[in-house]
């Protein structure tokens, strides 16, 4: 049996690293079984189909990612450096993945976002009703906001790392992001509600698209 679930292991790893670089189009079970240096009849035995299979990786890696993704917590940079660091390559190949199914807007990425944006929003309604948070004029907008931010920090891409002075998303860019991020966070942009107050009333004086 051990033996069995580290097949499983092996097969379903190297259908993450397939999916993430071809595409689950792409893929054939021949190359999946090849990487994991199994016989493709063993991938059947264990998945029954590529379709399967690649269940099987959506549901490992959205499990990984929604509790590695900080949401809203005031420990999320900190969260998100330490599990960078404990396996940098496997953190980029599942995020790669997560780009892929993005992309493709399968069910794994509706799923991944749509979790984040309710763990976040429930974490930001509690730190309002303690008082550890300031109250938003739409709660919700405002989880969707701090889900991009955590996403965009994930997935950034070399051009971005670039501006910072770095060739890729790497701990050194995590570092750079730390401060200015719990700045943000803590204390704001803004030194008045000037523009806050120009958005306000671009708004009310805008007309509302009918449903």
């Amino acid at each position: 049996m051990c033996s069995d679930l580290t097949a499983q292991a092996k097969i379903r790893n190297a259908a993450i690293a397939h999916f993430a670089r071809d595409g689950f189009g792409k893929t054939n079970l021949r190359a999946v079984a090849a990487t994991a240096g199994v016989s493709p009849a063993l991938v059947i035995h264990h998945f029954g189909s590529k379709e399967k299979l690649r269940s099987a990786c959506d549901e490992h890696v959205l499990g990984i990612l929604v509790r590695r993704a900080g949401g809203a917590r005031p420990s999320g940079m900190q969260d998100l450096f330490r599990e960078y660091l404990s396996n940098p390559e496997e953190y980029r190949l599942q995020m790669r993945y997560m780009l892929r199914a993005i992309e493709e807007d399968t069910p794994a990425a509706a799923t991944f976002v749509e979790t984040l944006v309710e763990e976040s929003e429930q974490v930001l309604r509690a730190g309002i009703a303690d008082g550890s948070m300031r109250p938003s004029s739409d709660v919700r907008a405002l989880a969707v906001l701090t889900v991009l931010n955590s996403v965009a920090t994930l997935t950034m891409p070399p051009s971005l790392a670039r501006a910072l002075g770095h060739e890729q998303f790497g701990p050194d860019v995590l570092r750079r992001l730390a401060l200015p991020t719990l700045e943000l966070y803590t204390h704001g942009l803004f030194t008045d509600d000037a523009a806050l107050k120009a958005a306000r009333a671009a708004l009310d004086d805008s007309p509302q698209e009918e449903d």
